[in-house]
């Protein structure tokens, strides 16, 4: 079986640090949640390459951008499996971290 989609080193990173941050302030249970929410809607992703949006406003790289919770997946929406580059919070300086990822 193919894989869906692939996480860039940095958005697997974002993942592991999502995950210890929500187990620190809550429970493992939230964390487990979460990123099973993540997880879920990358899957999405890889189906649907052309749900979210486009933000010029961040980036003139061709990746778009679906929000989960507080959270943004960035994806390159023309690869198969579809490649995730960054979960980012959205409080996040995300034009920032992606300049330094893209």
């Amino acid at each position: 079986m193919t894989s869906r989609y692939v996480l860039a080193p940095e958005a697997a990173l974002d993942l592991v640090q999502i995950w210890r941050y929500l187990k620190k302030q809550s429970n493992v249970a939230t964390a487990d949640r979460v990123e099973s929410v993540i997880r879920g809607k990358m899957v999405f992703l890889a189906e649907n390459s052309g749900a979210g949006h486009w933000r010029r406003s961040l980036t003139d790289a061709a990746v778009k951008f679906f929000p989960v919770y507080s959270y943004l997946i960035v994806y390159r929406p023309d690869t198969k499996p579809l490649q995730v580059l960054s979960i980012l919070h959205g409080r996040r300086d995300v034009e920032q971290v992606l300049r330094g990822r893209l």
